[in-house]
């Protein structure tokens, strides 16, 4: 590994950026360097779409793809945010003066002030392209949070008053909805200097994928995850999975701790989800292969399945069809 990818990856993103620069599918591609993207000040991209919360119904699944890993879900009237970022860019924050790391391609289809009154906070593992403290700290703090075990400890100065740290296999009780954590194949370290379970201590810090359920309905939010059989779990307990949140992106080089869109479908098809929602890609630059080679990749290991695809820009809003059910 060279020297800069060393010093990027030491700032707990637990991954790099790459030498393309694309805000979306439809914009063309533009070489940089990994240090100009990470110290550069290009232009942020404004989403093509913008959802309407105001509009949602509660008798069914809605979600929409805010950026990154960060996706709002009107769960059959329970209002979850999945990995909240609202950023501008993610990294090292230093003193509230600055942030060094990855600077957001595009902006975020909501900013904070236009989200409902969220119900519940998914957080998925301590890196901070998901767990940033800046965007946590809008929050009002009666907010249950639900985390990966050994990981409250980035949060402990926040003074949530409810938080449920699941260990793999682990549930939780909020509100009406059923909340169970799923082992993912990944990495948990926020600093380089941290104790996590890939590196062969129980003790570390986890990473988690969440299956929730309410109403005999379910959808799971996939976090982070290289390509694993675990989920295949899911499908052989016969469970309707409407909706899949997962991963496309950051594969290259990170094959062996994020999945590519072809294995992302594979998980998929394990947990037998009727409809896949693809995210962690094109939001900031982390990895080597073209901005958009994910959901291109992605829509061609679905061509003969399209309607199973929920979505694919940011911004864009999914709501499960009554007809299909």
């Amino acid at each position: 590994m060279s020297t800069r990818r060393k010093f990027l990856t030491a700032l707990g993103l637990g991954i790099v950026a790459p030498r393309a620069l694309v805000s979306q599918e439809s914009q063309p591609e533009l070489k940089r360097s990994r240090w100009d993207i990470v110290f550069g000040s290009h232009e942020t991209a404004q989403p093509e779409f913008r959802p309407d919360p105001s509009t949602w119904k509660n008798d069914t699944i809605t979600a929409a793809w805010i950026g990154h890993a960060t996706v709002l879900i009107n769960f059959y009237g329970t209002w979850i945010i999945t990995d909240p970022v609202f950023s501008e860019r993610i990294g090292l924050n230093f003193l509230g003066l600055f942030t060094l790391g990855p600077k957001r391609l595009v902006n975020p289809a909501l900013i904070f002030e236009e989200l409902p009154l969220i119900d519940l906070i998914l957080l998925s593992h301590a890196h901070m392209d998901h767990l940033d403290i800046r965007s946590l700290s809008k929050f009002q703090r009666d907010i249950p949070v639900v985390m990966a075990k050994n990981t409250v400890d980035v949060v402990e100065n926040m003074a949530w008053k409810e938080v449920h740290e699941l260990d793999w296999g682990e549930s939780a009780k909020v509100g009406d909805l059923e909340i169970e954590a799923l082992e993912v194949k990944h990495f948990g370290w926020r600093y380089p200097w941290e104790e996590d379970r890939s590196r062969g201590n129980w003790n570390g810090r986890s990473y988690n994928a969440y299956l929730v359920s309410k109403n005999g309905r379910s959808f799971v939010f996939g976090g982070d995850t290289a390509h694993q059989d675990y989920f295949s779990g899911i499908g052989d307990r016969g469970l309707a999975i409407d909706l899949a949140l997962m991963p496309i992106g950051a594969y290259d080089p990170w094959i062996f701790n994020h999945c590519n869109p072809e294995q992302a479908v594979a998980m998929a098809d394990q947990m037998n989800a009727k409809h896949i929602m693809p995210i962690h890609w094109g939001t900031f630059i982390q990895s080597d292969e073209p901005t958009t080679e994910p959901i291109r990749r992605f829509k061609a290991a679905l061509a003969d399945q399209p309607d199973r695809i929920a979505l694919e820009s940011v911004g864009q809003t999914w709501t499960m069809d009554q007809k299909r059910v």
